[in-house]
C-alpha cells in the first residue's frame, strides 16, 4: 500500500544545498527531505579541499570575481558570480555559527587560506583535507534537531508530477517497501548532486546519476552547458580502490606533477604549470597519457615535511596508505576522472527554473556561476548561496495562493518483475564506457556521431525495460543516466568550438562570442508516469 505524504517544501536531495535550504525553509513551513541513500551519502561529504571565499586582507572580492570569470572562459553570467562571490563571506561565518570548525593558522591565529588553481590569492577555507565531511555532520545535526522537517531515507524521486503545467511533487520508490509513494508539495526542489556515474571512471559516490537533471529535462524544464564536464586531474589509481579524489590542495601546497619517466612536465602546457585551471591540467596529462601509452602520472608532495604532510592532509595519507602508497616517501599514481558538471537545469539566480513551483540548486543547477569551467572549490560557495536565495524566494511564493492538488496513484500499467537484471548491469556498463570513450577529455566529431547513434538504440532498450518491468533502484538510476548521457551528447555537438572544460579536436579555436547552449522538453502530462 503507498502512502500520501503532504508539505509546504519538498527537498530531493542531502548535500550542502539541500541541507541548508531545508534549515532556512523550516522557518516558513513543513519540509519533507528525501534521499535515496543516508542522510551522510552525498557529494559535499567526499568534498575534500574547501570552500573559497574571499575573506583576507591579501584578497579581494573583484579579485575573485575575476578569477571566476577568467576560468570560467568567458560564459560565466557576471551578475551571477557578483552575487555568490559577495556572499562568501557571510556563507563562511554562517558555517562556522552552524558548527564548521575551519582550520586556524597557528603562526598569525587566523583562519588557514589553503591555494589551489586558477586562483590568484590564498582564499580556500577548509577542515584539514576532509571539510566537506565537516559541512555535512554539522548541518545534519541542526537539521535532525529541526521539528518542522521530516527525513525519509532510501526514498527515491521517480518522477516528478505536474499539474496545470506546475509541479506539485514526485513519485517516490520506497526501496525498502519497494512501494511508489506520492509526496505533494508546494514548492519541489532537486538537490540530487551531479552526474558523475554517467561515465565509468570519476570521483563521484555512487548516488551521482544525475536524477535532478533528467527528471528536470521530462517535467520540461530547461538545460544548459551540460557538455562542459570538468575531469578532475588527480583521481588515485588503484585497482581495488575507486574514486578517491586526491585534493588540488596538494598542488596548492606545491605538490608536482611528473610522467611516467618520473620527469615533470606541466610546465610545458602552462604558465603556471600544476596551479593551471582544471581543464588545462586534465588536458596535460590525458596527452601524456597518450603520447607515452602509460595508465597513469604521478603526483609527488615527498619533498615537503613529513609531519607536515601528515597532519595537512590526514585522509589522503591514509588512504593512500592503504593503497601500499607512503605518500611523505615517494608519489601517488593519479589519473583523471569526472568530477562536476558545470552546467545543469537552467535557474536563475534564486534557484527558479522554468517550470512554475520547481527550484534547481547545487550541482544539479546551471545558474551560469561556473561557466565552461569551474573554479576550484567555488562549488560548496554556489551550493550554500543559491541554497539561501532559493529559500527566501520559495518562502514568498508559499505565501501566495498555491493549493496543492490532488496526485493520481502510480499506474504500473502491466508492469511484471524483472528475471533479467543482467541486461541492466549491462547497460549500466555499455552507457559508461561509451561515455567515457567517445564523450571524454579530448572530443571529435565523429567520436561524438558514433556516441549518439549508440546511445539512441541503448536509450530505447531502457525505455522498454521501464514500462515492462516493475521500478527498481537500478533501473530508475539507468534510465537517468541514459537521459543524461543523451544531453551531454546532443550539447556537446551542438558546440562548434572549444572552450573550457569542453576541447573538441574538430573546432579547437574558441568563438569570439560565447553562448549557452540549451535543450527543453514537452511538459510532462498531468498523469505520464
Amino acid at each position: 500500500m503507498s502512502d500520501i505524504r503532504k508539505c509546504d517544501f519538498l527537498v530531493i536531495g542531502t548535500g550542502i544545498s539541500g541541507l541548508l535550504f531545508s534549515l532556512k525553509a523550516a522557518k516558513y513551513g513543513r519540509v519533507h527531505l528525501l534521499t535515496k541513500a543516508v542522510l551522510s551519502d552525498s557529494a559535499t561529504s567526499k568534498a575534500q579541499g574547501g570552500i573559497a571565499a574571499a575573506i583576507s586582507e591579501e584578497d579581494s572580492i573583484q579579485s575573485h570575481i575575476e578569477d571566476t570569470i577568467r576560468v570560467g572562459a568567458g560564459l560565466c553570467h557576471r551578475d551571477v558570480v557578483e552575487n555568490i562571490i559577495r556572499q562568501g563571506p557571510a556563507v563562511v561565518k554562517e558555517l562556522m555559527d552552524l558548527g564548521v570548525d575551519f582550520c586556524e593558522n597557528e603562526e598569525c591565529d587566523e583562519l588557514d587560506l589553503g591555494m589551489e588553481g586558477g586562483h590568484s590569492h590564498r582564499r580556500v577555507l577548509h577542515v584539514k583535507d576532509h571539510t566537506g565531511a565537516d559541512i555535512e555532520k554539522a548541518l545534519i545535526a541542526k537539521v535532525e534537531a529541526e521539528s518542522n522537517i521530516e527525513i525519509f531515507e532510501h526514498h527515491m524521486a521517480v518522477n516528478l508530477y505536474a499539474s496545470n503545467a506546475r509541479v506539485m511533487g514526485a513519485y517516490v520508490l520506497d526501496i525498502n517497501t519497494r512501494t511508489i509513494d506520492r509526496f505533494i508539495a508546494k514548492i519541489t526542489v532537486l538537490a540530487t548532486g551531479g552526474a558523475g556515474r554517467v561515465f565509468l571512471y570519476t570521483s563521484n559516490p555512487d548516488i551521482s546519476t544525475g536524477d535532478g537533471i533528467a527528471m528536470a529535462y521530462r517535467a520540461g524544464a530547461t538545460i544548459t552547458n551540460l557538455e562542459f564536464i570538468q575531469f578532475h586531474p588527480t583521481i588515485l589509481f588503484h585497482p581495488q580502490i575507486r574514486s578517491f579524489l586526491i585534493s588540488e590542495a596538494l598542488r596548492g601546497e606545491g605538490a608536482v606533477l611528473l610522467g611516467p619517466n618520473r620527469e615533470r612536465f606541466m610546465d610545458k602546457y602552462h604558465k603556471d604549470a600544476e596551479l593551471a585551471p582544471r581543464d588545462i591540467v586534465a588536458r596535460a596529462i590525458d596527452n601524456e597519457l597518450k603520447q607515452t601509452g602509460a595508465d597513469h602520472v604521478f603526483l609527488d608532495i615527498s619533498f615537503k615535511d613529513a609531519d607536515f604532510i601528515r597532519e595537512r592532509f590526514p585522509a589522503i595519507y591514509e588512504t593512500c596508505l592503504q593503497a601500499g602508497v607512503d605518500i611523505t616517501k615517494e608519489p601517488i599514481p593519479v589519473v583523471p576522472a569526472v568530477h562536476y558538471v558545470c552546467g545543469g537545469v537552467k535557474t536563475d539566480i534564486n534557484g527558479r527554473t522554468d517550470v512554475p513551483s520547481l527550484y534547481a540548486i547545487g550541482e544539479t543547477a546551471g545558474t551560469g556561476f561556473h561557466g565552461a569551467n569551474r573554479l576550484a572549490s567555488n562549488s560548496l560557495l554556489e551550493g550554500a548561496v543559491i541554497a539561501h536565495n532559493a529559500a527566501m524566494d520559495a518562502a514568498k511564493e508559499i505565501k501566495e495562493s498555491i493549493d496543492l492538488v490532488e496526485m493520481p496513484p502510480w499506474d504500473p500499467g502491466e508492469a511484471t518483475d524483472t528475471d533479467e537484471y543482467v541486461v541492466i548491469s549491462h547497460l549500466w556498463d555499455e552507457v559508461r564506457r561509451l561515455m567515457v570513450n567517445y564523450v571524454g577529455i579530448v572530443r571529435t566529431n565523429k567520436r561524438l556521431i558514433r556516441a549518439r547513434n549508440r546511445i539512441g538504440f541503448i536509450a530505447k532498450e531502457i525505455e522498454e525495460f521501464y514500462w515492462d518491468f516493475v521500478i527498481t533502484p537500478d533501473l530508475v538510476e539507468l534510465r537517468n543516466i541514459a537521459t543524461v548521457a543523451e544531453l551531454i551528447i546532443k550539447m556537446a555537438r551542438m558546440r562548434k568550438e572549444s572552450r573550457g572544460a569542453h576541447y573538441n579536436r574538430d573546432y579547437p579555436d574558441q568563438l569570439e562570442a560565447p553562448v549557452d547552449t540549451v535543450l527543453k522538453k514537452g511538459l510532462l502530462a498531468i498523469h505520464d508516469t
